[in-house]
């Protein structure tokens, strides 16, 4: 006899971990399956997906170290502190990030055993059960959803194979939650062996800094980890297919964040690329490219290719069980990521919308609490995104552009750092806050930060915008001084043309 489970989470990421614990603390007996993606030095299977493994929290480990190393050398000064022959050790700045890791990922060990969610370790897919199959007199057949809603077969639970170096093992669950995350897209004919081309798990494990650093994609990846390299002396240059410079941001963010990267670190940042041959040596990488009617070749001792990710859908068993993929490999998924299938669920980067931790996170606790009969609910219109790059990125809500092109009459609220008293203290003045609010109701639609600590700055923001807040709301707080959350004071005193500091 199978173990049987109320649910069953495949893939241990934010997503699935967080269903999980949260499925579990509901009163539902639950067991998460995660592969030998990442192991620890002990070999047992790590947790945490691609964010807690190779993503997120390393990578800004890293930020950290770099951007540490990169005051010392040049921004101690004005503070009246001069540091001479700095030096970085790199494995020792990677040794901490590792540390940083397993501390994490054993947490979560932790937290199953609290919650006591059942970790299975292998490889989850779906097996086909003729138990929840229905074949028409036409001989069509219709899985989970697809059944007439009288049909008893709908409550037959679905049969999961886990598949281990141990050997397989098949295990059922009435509710099914994908959280399987995704992986690096890859360019055609450039094979990643993340010594000399690398995607994002070799560039965060580098063993020293290379002199000529490339970049393929300046979106969030290429962004943090050509800053990363660059604080540390590499020479880097980013070479992007797309025309427009951070186009999912505010222009006014884009626009200053240009600026800033290009005229004042120094980052090579080509737009509108296309690359037309990579050729990888022993030691380096040549890569020509086309840009308008010129043609180039970059020559670098690295290649880092942040191209985007793929929804990891591989042996998930998708077509035996009837489960509808789009037309871009995501599995689909309704507002409350339902699937077609009955009572299997998806979430996360497996699904479509921003592949952000944080929205996993919320989709998994969504999910596990219809599960369990509650309402469930993310508003994805107040889902933050961050830029981890110095100064960072933050926004949440609809940009001015957006708003333009869709007609909305709006009041507009900008603030630049350099009229607040803590970032002048900070030697840190670079970047403003910028607040979009209905011309008529007030009610704010948009929020626009870059500058230190943008991405602690735009919480504010985001619990205003799902209360229904006004500009007049954040105007009326009284915010402490001094603080760099003032800037967010003065930027909705300023929708209504009124700063006091500015």
């Amino acid at each position: 006899m199978p173990k049987q489970f109320d649910v069953i989470v495949i893939g241990g990421g934010p997503g699935g971990y967080v269903a999980a614990i949260r499925a579990a603390q509901l009163g539902l007996n639950v067991a998460c399956v995660e592969s030998q993606s990442y192991a620890d030095p002990k070999g047992e299977v790590r947790l945490g997906g691609t964010c807690l493994n190779v993503g997120c929290i390393p990578s800004k480990a890293l930020l950290q170290s770099s951007e540490y190393f990169d005051q010392a050398n040049h921004a101690f000064l004005m503070h009246g502190i001069t540091c001479d022959n700095v030096k970085m050790d790199v494995t020792t700045m990677v040794r901490r990030k590792d540390n940083i890791v397993t501390q994490l990922t054993g947490g979560i060990r932790g937290l199953f055993k609290k919650n006591k969610v059942t970790l299975l370790v292998g490889h989850g897919k779906f097996v086909p059960s003729p138990k929840r199959i229905l074949t028409t007199p036409s001989g069509t057949s219709f899985e989970g959803r697809g059944f007439p809603e009288d049909n008893p077969r709908e409550n037959e639970p679905w049969q999961i194979e886990i598949s281990s170096s141990g050997g397989n093992e098949t295990v059922e669950a009435k509710h099914v939650i994908i959280a399987t995350g995704s992986k690096p897209r890859h360019l055609p004919g450039v094979p990643v062996d993340n010594k000399i081309v690398c995607d994002n798990v070799g560039a965060l494990s580098m063993e020293s800094v290379p002199k000529r650093l490339g970049v393929i994609g300046a979106g969030v990846i290429g962004l943090e980890l050509g800053s990363v390299w660059k604080r540390l002396g590499a020479e880097v240059t980013i070479l992007e297919a797309l025309p427009d410079f951070l186009a999912a941001a505010d222009q006014a963010v884009a626009n200053e964040a240009w600026k800033i990267f290009t005229r004042k670190q120094g980052l090579n940042i080509h737009l509108g690329v296309k690359i037309t041959k990579v050729s990888v040596g022993k030691k380096s990488v040549s890569i020509e490219y086309e840009n308008g009617d010129e043609t180039a070749t970059l020559e670098c001792d690295k290649l880092i290719v942040s191209v985007g990710r793929l929804p990891n859908t591989d042996g998930l068993g998708c077509e035996g069980v009837g489960l509808k993929l789009d037309e871009r490999g995501r599995i689909a998924v309704d507002e409350h990521c339902r699937t077609n299938l009955e009572n299997v669920w998806a979430v996360g980067d497996v699904v479509p919308g921003p592949m952000l931790a944080h929205k996993g996170m919320e989709e998994g606790v969504m999910v596990a609490e219809l599960i369990s009969g509650q309402a469930g609910h993310v508003d994805y219109n107040t889902v933050p995104w961050v830029i981890y790059t110095h100064p960072e990125i933050a926004w949440v809500g609809r940009t001015e552009q957006q708003l333009k092109n869709d007609g909305v009459d709006y009041r507009v609220g900008q603030i630049p750092f350099l009229a607040n008293g803590r970032a002048l203290g900070q030697g840190d003045t670079a970047g403003f806050i910028k607040m979009l609010a209905d011309a008529r109701t007030d009610r704010i639609l948009g929020v626009h930060v870059i500058g230190n600590n943008a991405s602690e700055l735009i919480a504010e923001a985001v619990v205003a915008m799902e209360f229904g807040a006004a500009s007049e709301d954040i105007a009326r707080i009284c915010h402490a001084h001094p603080t760099l959350s003032e800037a967010m004071h003065e930027a909705a005193l300023a929708v209504d043309n009124r700063p006091l500091h500015f």
